[in-house]
């Protein structure tokens, strides 16, 4: 017999529904977001609609916070599950203003998480409330969706790959307010998606999929260190990092990662605000010995835990950051040259030189400006990987 623990999302499901064969078993903690990722067609649906109690495999076993939803006894239908689903092409009545939409919603549960004006200010829908849902571009009808979905007042949200058929315009346009939704709110949301450059931005955890089955699990940057995600051309690793200060003299960003430090260029931040860095394998080289001179504003010693096969001519390797308590993996994509004529293998002691890192996103940071105080911020919206400079590379860290 299984039982629900709290704090947790735990699953288990076993079978086949509709020939789509399902082996999915998993906990990640009730918290913050957890992507599922795969190819189309491998069962990223079916899992969440499983979650969701649409459908139902009789061994099935899904509970949230220790709160059983369904065992060998028990199986809530969806109606008893404070669980909402959000669909990629919303379901939206035509005939009911944006505001009457809302306030369909906001009358069939008292407001634990979040009220009407709560909604109205965290997805800025004040300027459509008159409008009709048929008026509204496609990025503004998943914002009523998901208003929609949190005026439910769920304990769990579920969004099934709801960016797939925006355009990139549109995308750019409502994945801000994801990212809003979960600094502001205490919600689990499991984000189903086939597009690791969204999960890479916001997402906690990690559940990879293939073909029915699930493959790995665990916290994002370790799981982009799994041998199945670490081989990918676009092998990166995303680390979350705090801003210590700020080197105006050369206008670089001083992070912090549990005792290790970072320097990007950039705007000045707010001390203290949390700083998501994505750092590609095809960005980082390796030495066997500490460079006395480096153009290079990251060198940090790291040690070999797994070296992957790429293709003909280059390798992967799989390295865990030496400074400070940091463990934090990283990727590195040499030439299968270097690997042999500078004498690697897993377990070697080397030095990573990181040439770029670019922060995932700035969602709505508070950037301090030459004008303002440091006391003072102004929020921007700022997609970071195409507004950064490109150059991570020049005056050897300090």
């Amino acid at each position: 017999m299984r039982y629900a623990k709290p704090g947790h999302i735990e699953v288990a499901f076993n079978g086949s529904l509709a020939a789509v064969p399902l082996d999915a078993q998993f906990s990640v903690p009730a918290k913050g977001v957890t992507a599922v990722f795969g190819p189309p067609g491998c069962g990223k649906t079916t899992l969440a609609r499983c979650i969701a109690g649409f459908q139902r495999l009789p061994s099935g076993f899904c509970a949230i916070d220790g709160e059983i939803w369904q065992d060998e006894t028990t199986f809530r239908p969806p109606h008893l599950r404070p669980v909402t689903y959000v669909f990629h092409r919303p379901v939206l009545f035509s005939h009911l203003s944006v505001k009457r939409t809302l306030l369909y919603n906001a009358k069939q549960s008292k407001p634990a998480l979040i009220d009407f004006d709560g909604v109205v200010e965290l997805l800025d829908l004040a300027s459509l409330l008159d409008s009709s849902p048929s008026h509204l571009s496609g990025a503004e009808r998943q914002r009523l969706a998901l208003g929609s979905a949190l005026l439910a007042q769920p304990r769990l949200l579920l969004l099934d790959d709801p960016l797939i058929l925006l355009d990139r315009p549109a995308k750019r346009e409502i994945m801000p307010f994801l990212e809003r939704i979960r600094e502001q709110l205490t919600l689990p949301m499991i984000y189903i998606s086939h597009d690791m450059a969204d999960i890479e931005r916001f997402a906690d955890h990690l559940v990879m999929m293939k073909n029915g089955i699930v493959t790995a699990v665990g916290p994002l940057h370790a799981i982009q260190s799994n041998p199945a995600l670490a081989v990918r051309g676009e092998a990166a690793v995303c680390i979350d990092t705090v801003v210590g200060g700020y080197d105006g003299r050369y206008g670089l960003i001083i992070l912090r990662l549990q005792g290790a430090r970072l320097l990007i260029p950039g705007p000045p931040l707010r001390p203290g605000a949390q700083l998501r860095l994505r750092i590609a394998a095809s960005d980082v080289s390796i030495a066997r010995e500490a460079p006395r001179a480096s153009s290079m504003l990251n060198i940090f010693p790291a040690r070999i835990k797994a070296s992957l096969p790429f293709d003909e001519a280059e390798v992967t390797l799989v390295l865990a950051l030496e400074t400070g308590r940091s463990g934090a993996p990283l990727l590195a994509r040499i030439t299968r040259r270097s690997f042999d004529e500078l004498g690697l293998s897993n377990g070697t002691g080397v030095f990573a030189e990181v040439a770029r890192a670019l922060p995932a996103v700035l969602p709505e940071r508070l950037l301090i400006t030459p004008s303002t105080p440091a006391g003072e911020a102004r929020h921007v919206s700022v997609d970071a990987r195409n507004k950064q400079k490109s150059d991570h590379g020049h005056d050897r860290q300090p």
